[in-house]
């Protein structure tokens, strides 16, 4: 998906700040971060932990290259297994993908250029695969709308113990999170309810394996809410890398890191530790909400002057934008 202002703020970071180099993989599981090398992949806009293999990472392109998945391994940054899945129609805005009970992975085509020129969107379900290698696995589609009317939205999580799927559409001033039914269905029309605010510009969010926290990030920084039953309250900032198109982000299978990936060829993803699972990297919240804040929180006490800088004329570019869109 092409966001004008959002491109503006990459082109000042990459003038402020070199592409952030992707972590050095430690040998191990492949959770320390690494660089996607597969030319094919140019718009990564999801990431989701495999159950199934360890240190092997799902991601998908943003738009305009059809129902695939990519499975890439986190120690070399190389895509072991491209998966079709098959039996819906042609993709039309992936944003999103995660992985629920029973190993099911859910592919969220959920994207909305205009900001509710789609009626509906839709979700894909597909077995996560057994074996690693090229191959057709056929998926259930479902339809989607909302209560409130047609959104864009990039982030979709599965809870991974209930196994329900929500939706956090994507706003400037902050969005919503959207409860889907308790079960999906194929036949008919899921309809989403919001049933809390959420205060980020969101495009990904995700769960902690045991479903007690929810991570979700902006361009700029992002939230750590405890989840509460769907009742989210917010916990602390996240220390969110910066980024030259921040779409995503997951948690390691372990819940000891969170990983955090951007659109673009030889994209970085970079991990960093995830609050709770060994190493706070995550402030206090202080009140207040919104992009700010999560910015704030985003950018770390390691950060040089010169690049907090360049972050401070991003965010000045975004109000500038929103500020002439409300004269007009």
């Amino acid at each position: 998906m092409r966001r004008p202002l959002a491109l503006l703020a990459t082109v000042l970071l990459a003038g402020g700040l070199s592409a952030a180099p992707a972590l050095a993989a430690d040998g191990g599981v492949g959770d320390q971060g690494f660089t996607i090398k597969d030319p094919r992949i140019k718009e990564s806009s999801g990431l989701a932990a495999s159950h199934l293999h360890p240190g092997v990472y799902w991601t998908h392109n943003d738009s305009d290259d059809g129902p695939y998945l990519y499975a890439v391994d986190g120690r070399t940054g190389r895509t072991v297994a491209r998966v079709t899945f098959s039996g819906v129609g042609r993709p039309r805005d992936v944003e999103a993908i995660s992985i629920g009970p029973d190993d099911q992975i859910y592919v969220g085509d959920i994207g909305d250029n205009l900001d509710g020129s789609w009626p509906y969107v839709w979700i894909y379900r597909l077995p996560e695969p057994r074996q690693l290698k090229d191959q057709t696995i056929r998926a259930t589609q479902y339809v989607v709308k909302y209560a409130d009317g047609a959104r864009n939205a990039e982030s979709l999580v599965v809870h991974p113990k209930t196994g329900r799927v929500y939706i956090i559409d994507k706003k400037e001033d902050g969005g919503h999170l959207y409860e889907g039914p308790a079960r999906l269905s194929s036949h008919g029309t899921n309809v989403f309810k919001p049933i809390a605010p959420v205060d980020l510009w969101a495009t990904d969010a995700a769960f902690s394996p045991d479903g007690t926290r929810l991570a979700v990030r902006g361009y700029f920084g992002g939230i750590l809410y405890d989840w509460n039953g769907g009742k989210i309250k917010r916990r602390a900032r996240l220390n969110v890398p910066l980024q030259r198109q921040g779409e995503s982000v997951t948690y390691s299978a372990d819940g000891t890191e969170l990983l955090y990936g951007s659109e673009g060829a030889d994209s970085p993803v970079q991990a960093e530790p995830a609050p709770g699972g060994g190493s706070a990297s995550a402030s206090p919240s202080h009140g207040g909400g919104g992009q700010a804040s999560g910015s704030a929180g985003g950018m770390g006490a390691g950060l040089k002057t010169g690049a907090v800088a360049v972050v401070v004329a991003a965010v000045a570019v975004f109000g500038l934008g929103r500020l002439m869109r409300r004269r007009s």
